[in-house]
C-alpha cells in the first residue's frame, strides 16, 4: 500500500470536509458557524413585481455601529386602516433570503410593509454589532463568547423606535396597531424583552430565542407579568425541536419545556400568547422558517387588535 498516497488523499478529503463544515449556514441539521461569505444581490437589487424598496442608512450615537435599513412597500393601495408593518432583525440575512414567491403570497392578502434592519456590511451578519444591540445588560457577564460586548438592547430599542421606524414609515399610511417585530436567536431575546418593555409594537415574533445561560431570566419575568398591562400585545414564540447538539445558542430541551409552560400560563391569564413548533428543524434552520411565518401571519392578522380574555 502506498502510505504517502493514502494520507495525501485523506488529507485532501479532510480539507474538503472542513471547508464544507465552516461554510455551511443555518440550513443544515448539524450546528456550524453561520456562512459569512459576502451576500450577492437581493430582491431589492433585482426588483419585484409585488413590492418596491427604498434603502436608508443610520449610525449609532456613539459611532460604533452602522445600520442599513431596507423598506419594502407593497405595490398596491393601502387599506383604510393603513398597512401593517413588520420589523425584521438581522436584516442583511433576511434580505438575502426574501423571495419573490413569498412577496407574491403576502401581496394576495393584507401585505405588510417590510422593514429589514441590518448593518452596513456585505456580510449576512455583523456579529459584534448584533451581539451588542440584541442583548440586555447583565453586569459582570457583558462580555459574550468570542469577546463580543453586549448589553445594548435598551439603546438599540430606542434607536429602532425613535429613529429607524419614523424614517422607514415616512410618507406611508401605516396601521400603528399592526406593527410587528421579529428576531432570531439573540434577536429572539431582544424581541422577548421588547414585549416586556415596549408598547411600540403589537405583534412580537421571537424565533428560537437564546434563553440558555445568562438570558434564561427573561422567562421568570414573563411568568410574573401583570396581565392587564399586556392586553394590547400578542406574543408568538417559535422553536425547532431538532437536537441542539453543541450549539451554544440553541435552547436546551428543558428550556423549551419552560417556554411552553410559561406561554400556557400567559394564555391562562387571558393574554394572546402562542407557541409554534417545527419538530424537524434545528435552531439555525428556524431562521428562514421563522421570519417567513411571521410575515404570513401578520398579513393575515395585522388588522386584529389585542385584548385580554377572561382568565381561565
Amino acid at each position: 500500500m502506498n502510505i504517502k498516497l493514502f494520507f495525501t488523499r485523506n488529507a485532501r478529503a479532510a480539507c474538503r470536509l472542513g471547508a464544507l463544515f465552516f461554510t455551511c449556514f443555518y440550513t443544515t441539521g448539524a450546528w456550524c458557524q453561520p456562512d459569512m461569505r459576502p451576500s450577492g444581490p437581493n430582491i431589492a437589487d433585482k426588483g419585484s413585481a409585488f413590492y418596491h424598496f427604498r434603502v436608508s442608512t443610520l449610525d449609532s450615537a456613539d459611532g460604533q455601529r452602522h445600520y442599513k435599513i431596507w423598506t419594502g412597500i407593497p405595490n398596491k393601495k393601502a387599506p383604510p386602516a393603513g398597512f401593517p408593518v413588520m420589523y425584521l432583525l438581522d436584516g442583511n440575512a433576511v434580505m438575502d433570503r426574501l423571495s419573490e414567491r413569498l412577496l407574491q403570497t403576502l401581496s394576495a392578502q393584507n401585505p405588510p410593509v417590510i422593514v429589514a434592519v441590518g448593518y452596513q456590511t456585505t456580510l449576512p451578519f455583523d456579529l459584534a454589532a448584533r451581539t451588542y444591540d440584541y442583548t440586555p445588560p447583565d453586569g459582570e457577564k457583558s462580555a459574550r463568547p468570542g469577546g463580543r460586548k453586549g448589553g445594548g438592547d435598551a439603546i438599540f430599542r430606542r434607536l429602532l423606535e425613535e429613529k429607524i421606524a419614523p424614517q422607514a414609515e415616512r410618507g406611508l399610511k401605516i396601521n400603528s396597531a399592526g406593527r410587528g417585530l421579529w428576531g432570531h436567536s439573540l434577536g429572539g431575546v431582544f424581541t422577548l424583552n421588547a414585549w416586556l418593555s415596549s408598547s411600540f409594537f403589537h405583534f412580537y415574533y421571537p424565533t428560537s430565542p437564546t434563553l440558555n445561560r445568562q438570558y434564561d431570566g427573561v422567562l421568570a419575568k414573563l411568568a410574573k407579568v401583570e396581565a392587564s398591562r399586556f392586553c394590547a400585545k400578542s406574543l408568538y414564540v417559535s422553536e425547532g425541536d431538532g437536537q441542539p447538539g453543541n450549539n451554544p445558542h440553541a435552547p436546551a430541551a428543558e428550556v423549551q419545556d419552560r417556554v411552553r409552560a410559561t406561554l400556557a400560563s400567559l394564555r391562562q391569564a387571558g393574554l394572546s400568547a402562542a407557541y409554534w413548533s417545527w419538530p424537524e428543524l434545528s435552531h439555525g434552520q428556524t431562521f428562514d422558517a421563522g421570519f417567513r411565518q411571521a410575515l404570513r401571519h401578520l398579513a393575515q392578522h395585522g388588522e386584529e387588535r389585542g385584548a385580554c380574555r377572561q382568565a381561565e
